[in-house]
């Protein structure tokens, strides 16, 4: 089944390739969407997918690239349409 997730990540995830690391996780788990910096600290991701993938994007970011430091995740349904691929977008 398709799903689409908003996912907040928040903790020591900005500055140290967070969004890189999500991209290339992103597109080995075959989901779409899009990740970026909010100016707040955290990272926000749109996970699209099968729910099985997409919520493997989502456990992976309970650990993040070996940088990371994760405090908290906050992942709720969406109805956004992602976009094909999973991109990185600018600071929101």
């Amino acid at each position: 089944m398709q799903v689409v997730q908003r996912v907040f990540v928040t903790g020591k995830v900005q500055n140290i390739g967070f969004r890189d690391w999500a991209v290339r996780t992103a597109h080995g788990l075959g989901v779409t969407g899009w990740v970026r910096n909010l100016r707040d600290g955290r990272v926000e991701l749109l996970v699209a997918g099968e729910d099985e993938a997409a919520q493997a994007l989502i456990e992976a970011c309970r650990v993040g690239p070996p940088m990371a430091r994760i405090d908290h995740i906050e992942a709720r349904a969406d109805s956004e349409r992602a976009p094909k691929g999973f991109t990185k977008r600018f600071t929101a």
